[in-house]
């Protein structure tokens, strides 16, 4: 995993910060390179499905998780973020209701992506702050899918 511009601790060290500008997103999405999709759902039709599909097409390392399922559309899935290795991912793209977010928090701390990524709609003020000072990044209320074809493209 590597260091971000600007960065000048250590992953781990530091606050994190809430993530805004084109700047900051896109040496997100250029640096990173594996993303656990929290929420991804078997379902082909499914939004959460069809960002991580684009991830994959991407040349992104994509980690499904979804309770009750050990694949989803050929990769590798795990229930819950608990099943995943410290600092096995760089991202952790959420796909959960703003008020469930906070359950995952404590998990993330652990797992230590370098940015924890709410999709489009999703926002928690509370979550973020704990995630923040814990040294994670955060981005929120943005799709990672759109954000990927406006800025890498």
């Amino acid at each position: 995993m590597g260091t971000f511009k600007g960065q000048e601790e250590e992953m781990g060290m530091g606050k994190g910060r809430i993530l805004t500008e084109d700047d900051e997103i896109l040496s997100v999405l250029e640096e990173c390179r594996t993303i656990a999709v929290l929420g991804m759902s078997p379902r082909a039709e499914r939004d959460s499905n069809e960002v991580g599909l684009y991830l994959v097409r991407a040349g992104y390392g994509v980690i499904p998780v979804y309770p009750g399922q050990k694949e989803i559309s050929g990769l590798r899935a795990y229930e819950k973020t608990e099943d995943l290795a410290a600092g096995s991912v760089d991202i952790l793209n959420v796909f959960r209701k703003s008020e469930d977010v906070e359950a995952h928090v404590a998990d993330a701390i652990r797992l230590k992506p370098r940015v924890f990524w709410m999709q489009l709609g999703v926002e928690n003020e509370r979550a973020a702050e704990r995630l923040m000072d814990a040294g994670i990044d955060v981005v929120m209320d943005r799709c990672i899918k759109v954000e990927h074809a406006r800025l890498c493209r």
